[in-house]
């Protein structure tokens, strides 16, 4: 206890020392680590909070410490140096590890950790400018020895008036820390010295049927507990019993009134305050926990296992609701080469070339783009509004094309031609990779768990695992291409194959107007006519350009038409980048932190922003919740909805077991949401969780849902 006295008189000296000294922006190397400031959002707010982090790279072997750094050790601190108005508030401080040095034990961290800080931002800062944050840090760092270090760190913040964006390299770093740093979660506790053992006893909803096993107290004060001392665990009907070992404030000091600190088990850690009183007859009673239970659809498996569930889920994806408007392409194209074995054949092959050569590409940005700390799942490309405003555009182009309006991908002298000589190798590329684009965010049975895994291992293991991916979603158009004797069932080519075409195009008008929807609730209504203008000027375009065409053919060229067409055409892009100006609506990861009426999602049943905090708090509550991970651009998940969990005799179930709905929208991106999913072994959505009421491990329900499995659901959480 004096060298830690010392220590820390030393690291105070210091710290007053370096608040003056010279500045050095970006990571600073202070001999067996490496420290800088990292921040969540990409700029501030005037008027808000924005968190900060202090990111320690610990050297291997070595650890600082936690805010009771246990027997020995000394607690990382932080002396900030801001502009005028600005204040900064506590660390949050993760979860500490057990480090056990001959005798004693110490709370302390290891290889990378992220010490966030809320920073408070004044009203009157000024959009446009540019602050710097700076804080002078002292760290312990220890192996066998010890050895104090420190480092002046800055960070150069921009102030912007509207909803910043996440950084995009320490973004989802900070907010995975915030998300998994110790919370009050409404758990009663009371503290008892029993024939020299502490006893703590900690009821609440969090705690009932959860997993007990290593259940661990890291007190804040370094003097009520004896640290190395083993912590025995009892559980009861609604909480567990930990039995302490009594330290210097129990022994020899005044006992404290209240005894503060983390309770860790396996499925979060817990802020409680106990104080003194008498162990209810719920916290214990039932024995020591059985072993580790691990974490609910969040069972690793391998590569084989995976490669194998990525290529099953890559052809039930062909059966999802996502893929069905893509469909009328597929069919359009097979008709019109069923008698020609050898044109089949070479669309099959293009088929697969577009699927796997697209999925591959997604795959490999996806991959680029979380490696740089963006907070990006499965579907990420439609969390644009550019590419789902230009996705909209595209899918009316198509829908254009196979009505008739214009002609695409043929030469001039081939227009009048029969449909028979139309949709090439070309065209086949493109209906594949179009429908990996559209299709591919939806997650189908089997596939979620495969890109759970895929996510989490190197590059080459990850596209091997989207490799089997695409050649699933690619197998049964392939298999229908080589299988001549079930295509010579459809009639010989003629009239009725551009009859087919123009008909399979309306799935392809109402594909645009859906991406038109999610384009709406990405940006705005001021934005949906903005896109719906673009749309009108960009069948215009198309129009003439047909029109062109055919006066082409008749050798009369039209170039007062051609003109106004690429005029029309540049109206409509210009249309569409005028329309992401445009103020977006709130995010839902900010509306969930506000007082937000509840979202009605059938006869009676209604829903609320899903946030760590709201769940936190309906379970200490003992309500059954079911946690719907959605976004707009999902067809899977609008579907569930629809059929699923809106009809009345859901809405009734909800009522008679007192149970919520709340609602992940991850139609724009969104960190928090993204940790959950991970959280969770998922890369994508639709997912469902359903949280019992007496506690516990929530249970995963499938992909595809009915009434029936929500009704079940909610029952048995319930009971």
């Amino acid at each position: 206890m004096l060298i830690r006295r010392v220590l820390a008189t030393l690291q105070g000296v210091l710290l007053a020392a370096l608040v003056g000294t010279a500045v050095q922006a970006g990571p600073v190397k202070t001999g067996h680590l490496e420290a800088e400031l990292v921040a969540q959002d990409a700029a501030a707010v005037p008027g808000s909070t924005i968190y900060v982090a202090l990111r320690q790279k610990i050297q291997p072997g070595w650890h600082t410490y936690w805010r009771n750094p246990g027997d020995a050790g000394d607690p990382t601190r932080i002396v900030w140096t801001l502009p005028g108005g600005w204040s900064a508030g506590e660390i949050v401080w993760p979860t500490p590890e057990k480090s056990r040095v001959g005798p004693l034990l110490d709370y302390a961290y290891t290889g990378e950790v992220l010490l966030p800080v809320p920073i408070s931002v004044p009203a009157d800062a000024k959009p446009g400018s540019t602050v710097t944050l700076k804080a002078a840090a002292a760290f312990l760092v220890c192996e066998q020895v010890c050895v104090p270090e420190d480092a002046v760190v800055t960070l150069d913040l921009p102030i912007v008036a509207g909803m910043p964006s996440p950084d995009p390299k320490w973004g989802q770093a900070v907010t995975e820390t915030l998300a998994r740093a110790p919370k009050p979660a409404g758990l009663k506790a009371v503290f008892r010295l029993e024939g020299g053992v502490l006893k703590l006893a900690v009821t609440g909803a969090p705690l009932k049927g959860a997993d007990m096993a290593g259940a661990y107290f890291y007190p804040y004060s370094g003097k009520v507990i004896e640290h190395p001392a083993e912590q025995a665990i009892e559980r009861g009907a609604e909480g567990l019993t930990l039995s302490l070992a009594p330290g210097y404030d129990f022994t020899a000091g005044t006992p404290p009134a209240e005894l503060a600190g983390v309770l860790a088990l396996p499925g979060g850690a817990y802020e409680v305050t106990a104080t003194a009183g008498e162990p209810p007859a719920t916290a214990r009673g039932l024995g020591p926990p059985p072993a580790a239970k691990g974490t609910a659809g969040a069972a690793p498996i391998g590569l084989a296992a995976a490669l194998l569930f990525a290529f099953l889920g890559g052809l039930i994806l062909n059966l999802m609701p996502c893929v069905f408007p893509v469909l009328s392409m597929k069919a359009a194209s097979l008709a019109g080469h069923a008698h020609d074995a050898g044109k089949t054949r070479l669309q099959g092959l293009a088929f697969l070339a577009g699927v796997v050569v697209t999925f591959l590409a997604l795959a490999g940005l996806l991959i680029a783009v979380r490696a740089g700390g963006a907070a990006v799942g499965w579907g990420f490309q439609l969390q644009s509004p550019l590419v789902v405003g230009a996705l909209a555009l595209l899918m009316l182009l198509v829908a254009l094309n196979m009505s008739g309006v214009f002609e695409f991908g043929t030469s001039v002298q081939g227009v009048g031609a029969g449909a028979s000589s139309r949709d090439g190798a070309a065209g086949a590329f493109f209906t594949g990779a179009l429908a990996v684009v559209v299709a591919a965010p939806c997650t189908a049975p089997f596939m979620a768990g495969a890109l759970g895994f895929a996510l989490t291992q190197p590059p080459l293991v990850s596209l091997a695992v989207f490799l089997a991916l695409a050649l699933g979603f690619a197998a049964p158009f392939v298999l229908l291409a080589f299988a001549p004797a079930l295509l010579k069932r459809l009639p010989r080519p003629g009239p009725w194959m551009d009859l087919l075409k123009k008909g399979l195009a309306f799935p392809m008008y109402g594909t645009a107007a859906w991406l038109v929807w999610v384009f709406s609730q990405q940006t705005g209504s001021i934005a949906l006519g903005e896109i719906l203008g673009a749309a009108v000027l960009l069948a215009f375009a198309a129009w003439l350009y047909g029109h062109v065409q055919g006066r082409w053919l008749t050798g009369k060229p039209a170039p007062v038409a051609t003109v106004v067409a690429v005029l029309a055409l540049t109206g409509a892009i210009g249309l569409v980048l005028l329309s992401l100006q445009a103020p977006a609506p709130v995010p839902a990861a900010a509306s969930a932190s506000m007082t937000v009426p509840a979202t009605p999602t059938g006869p009676g049943l209604a829903s609320e922003p899903w946030s760590p905090e709201k769940l936190a708090a309906l379970r200490a509550e003992g309500r059954p919740v079911l946690v719907d991970f959605t976004a707009a651009w999902c067809v899977t998940c609008q579907v569930n909805e629809k059929v699923a969990m809106s009809g009345a005799a859901v809405a009734q179930t909800f009522r008679d077991r007192n149970a919520v709905l709340l609602r992940a929208d991850w139609t724009n991106r969104d960190a928090t949401i993204a940790a959950a999913l991970a959280e969770h072994g998922r890369a994508g959505v639709p997912l469902y969780l359903v949280y019992p009421a007496k506690g516990g491990e929530p249970v995963i329900l499938p992909q595809l849902l009915t009434e029936g499995m929500v009704i079940e659901a909610i029952e048995k959480a319930a009971q």
